[in-house]
């Protein structure tokens, strides 16, 4: 393996709900021999679908790893999850993957959700081919979907293949095989082999013309990228089909361009040119920069932006460091997911937690087979995709590394959940399990949440949308036989400052025998820049006498009591604290510190009034022509904002943004409205201040 860090592709399958993703892999795994029988959605058999919830559903919600071999290349394959609800597995398989192929419909182009998981790839600088599917659905237009993933995505697509004919069989031009601009030659797949053997034949005379258009097209994007093949074509020479796959690996590997293939996956046409074009233009661990990381012995906690960045090459011989993006609690132990960015690892080492500054053992190192695993005895490498069973402090986004040597990676953040609703135990000795079970959740899934109101006693879980909810609600009920009553989900509002505040907190009483004192000062105002959305910065005069540990003290209080949010329990944001100073006498000490830095938050939310946000969601309904103007005005009676409607196909779509507290069973309303016709999609977009009735009813 070591030797062969070159052949090695991380690579996800991303894309809208419903494009094809999993029915795109299970063709994979059956052409490349992991699986001697072709697995299906509709009937709940496909390898990367394990669990009886995406098997009832037929949709993905966890992300599945699988590893299997192609055209001498070792791939480590992620299947992850197109419904919004679930963002958090593509997010995290996307931070630890070198390259992604982002499935299309040829019917429905560029959906929402494409859209979403393209901004995510784009935020981790992932290199991406696309794979227009379904072309042989009614209303499939690949030249369409070309010129989306282009103007929506802001993409360079490099058309490699192009369809013949679109369109199911009873069509006049039916889809019916694809044309390779690269080698002009015909590709015609054998329905009775399930696609396993296809021909390779000459363009037909009629489709000449047409794919020498495309071939142009695509010479004249990769000409801008190698002077060589610009050379060549002015001279008339032929161009090397070497030549063109060196630049086309190099263009894609840079960002420049996404190379574009087409078929149907369903009907076993195309799968195999996607599968050669991911080994040949899509990145190997070699072929991506060191990873970075901080140097902990280095850190400054008064000035991140000051920590020491240490690299590490993909390299066997480095010091090893990998970091965990996802935890599968199980019976014998949580199995870790763990990317290996250098160096080697071996079953029965020891190694170090940077987080949590604690070493693990790790006893056993399995290859990962999606709902299956096998035990490895060698070792594995820099560049590898591994579980790790045995890890008992470790959670999603840790680093692990060499004893010695240690790097803190960056981790890996999640969206906020924007969703929640209560569940009761029915009896006191159901209490103990409810909590464990939902502790084990929350270390599968970083966007659950589950906290317990000390008041009430109520349990009050959270995540990303009704979806969501719903499943984590079936597994409690189902999978781990808890008798629970659950009550109807509610918004997760936010609270952010009205004005600024500047006061000053005080500890002036006697605890026991002990009289303590110690005051602090601080600002609180309105903040939007930046990413972070509470902020607390130290900011006293040089000449404090305060000692470094006290100043330290009050900043860690407020961001407690930011955490345990504002004046209605919401968590707060836009909000920034300034200390500026903390006044000590003879008596003070950290408990008198705490003290008053709670005083301070309180005074200063009292004083700078509070303002409720509600999470607004984007909305996309695509409908009929004839339904538009019902789901318009309903969407409006919901306080939605309309962005704008278009024509795609023969339905109209229509782009909104409304507060989710209106979207509850939208999903049962829009098919009354449409007669069962109509689809929509949604995604958290942002927080807008609450109508005053809303505030009112919490006050």
């Amino acid at each position: 393996m070591a030797a062969g860090i070159e052949k090695i592709r991380n690579l996800g399958i991303i894309a809208h709900i419903d494009a094809g993703k999993t029915t795109v892999t299970e063709r994979m795994l059956y052409y490349s021999g992991f699986n001697h029988r072709v697995g299906s959605v509709d009937e709940g058999t496909t390898t990367t679908d394990f669990d009886e919830e995406e098997q009832e559903r037929g949709i993905t919600i966890y992300s599945a790893a699988i590893t299997f071999d192609w055209n001498d290349c070792i791939v480590n394959l992620i299947d992850t999850p197109g419904h919004v609800d679930f963002t958090a597995e593509v997010e995290r398989s996307l931070r630890v993957l070198d390259g992604a192929v982002v499935i299309f419909s040829a019917r429905e182009g560029v959906e929402a959700q494409s859209e979403t998981v393209w901004r995510q790839a784009d935020k981790y600088n992932v290199p991406r081919m696309a794979f227009i599917n379904k072309m042989d659905r009614e209303g499939a237009n690949f030249e369409d979907t070309v010129s989306e993933i282009e103007k929506r995505l802001n993409a360079n697509p490099l058309v490699l293949t192009i369809p013949i004919g679109a369109g199911p069989e009873h069509m006049p031009d039916p889809f019916r095989g694809t044309i390779d601009l690269i080698r002009m030659k015909m590709y015609v797949w054998d329905q009775e082999s399930k696609g396993m053997k296809f021909e390779v034949r000459e363009i037909p005379e009629e489709m000449q013309d047409e794919a020498e258009l495309w071939r142009s097209q695509m010479l004249d994007q990769l000409s801008m990228f190698s002077d060589e093949i610009t050379e060549l074509m002015l001279s008339e020479e032929p161009i090397p089909e070497d030549l063109i796959h060196r630049v086309i690996r190099d263009a894609t590997i840079h960002l420049l361009c996404v190379p574009v293939l087409c078929g149907t996956a369903l009907h076993y046409i195309g799968v195999q040119p996607l599968m050669d074009a991911m080994c040949a233009y899509l990145p190997s661990p070699l072929d991506i920069p060191p990873v970075e990381g901080i140097d902990p012995k280095a850190k400054d906690p008064k000035n991140p932006e000051e920590n020491k960045k240490i690299t590490r090459k993909t390299d066997p011989k480095e010091p090893f460091c990998g970091l965990v993006f996802k935890v599968v609690p199980g019976k014998h132990g949580d199995l870790s997911y763990l990317r290996i960015y250098s160096g080697t690892l071996k079953p029965g080492s020891r190694v170090l937690n940077v987080g949590k500054n604690e070493k693990e053992n790790v006893p056993q190192i399995y290859r990962l087979l999606a709902g299956h695993k096998e035990l490895m005895k060698d070792p594995v490498y820099a560049g590898d995709i591994v579980g790790i069973v045995g890890l008992n402090r470790t959670v999603t986004g840790d680093t692990l590394c060499e004893t010695g040597k240690p790097i803190l990676l960056e981790s890996i953040e999640f969206p906020e959940t924007v969703i929640s609703m209560s569940i009761e135990p029915e009896t006191s000795a159901e209490r103990k399990k409810l909590d464990e079970t939902l502790a084990m959740m929350r270390r599968q899934d970083p966007t659950f949440q589950a906290v317990v109101n000390p008041e009430t006693g109520q349990t009050l879980i959270s995540g990303m949308g009704e979806l969501h909810l719903e499943i984590i609600k079936h597994r409690l009920l189902r999978d781990f036989k808890l008798n629970v009553r659950v009550r109807p989900p509610r918004v997760s509002y936010r609270e952010t400052l009205r004005n600024t505040a500047e006061v000053v907190g005080e500890c002036n009483r006697k605890i026991g025998d002990t009289q303590l004192f110690a005051q602090v000062k601080i600002k609180m105002e309105p903040f939007t820049k930046g990413d972070k959305s509470v902020l607390v910065i130290p900011m006293l005069p040089i000449e404090t006498p305060c000692p470094f540990e006290l100043q330290d003290a009050a900043v860690q209080t407020l961001r407690e009591q930011a955490d345990g949010g504002g004046m209605f329990g919401f968590p707060l944001i836009h909000i920034k604290t300034t200390v500026q100073d903390v006044v000590i006498d003879e008596t003070s000490n950290e408990t008198a510190v705490n003290i008053a830095a709670a005083d301070a938050f309180n005074k200063a939310i009292l004083a700078a009034g509070i303002d409720l946000m509600e999470p607004i969601m984007k909305v996309e309904v695509t409908t009929p022509d004839e339904c538009v103007g019902g789901i318009i005005g309903d969407l409006q009676q919901r306080r939605a904002q309309i962005n704008q409607t278009y024509v795609r196909g023969r339905s109209t779509i229509i782009e909104a943004e409304a507060p989710l507290a209106t979207l509850f069973g939208y999903a049962n309303d829009v098919k009354g409205l449409s007669q069962g016709h109509a689809s929509f999609t949604m995604e958290p977009f942002t927080y807008r201040p609450a109508p005053k009735e809303v505030m009112d009813s919490f006050i």
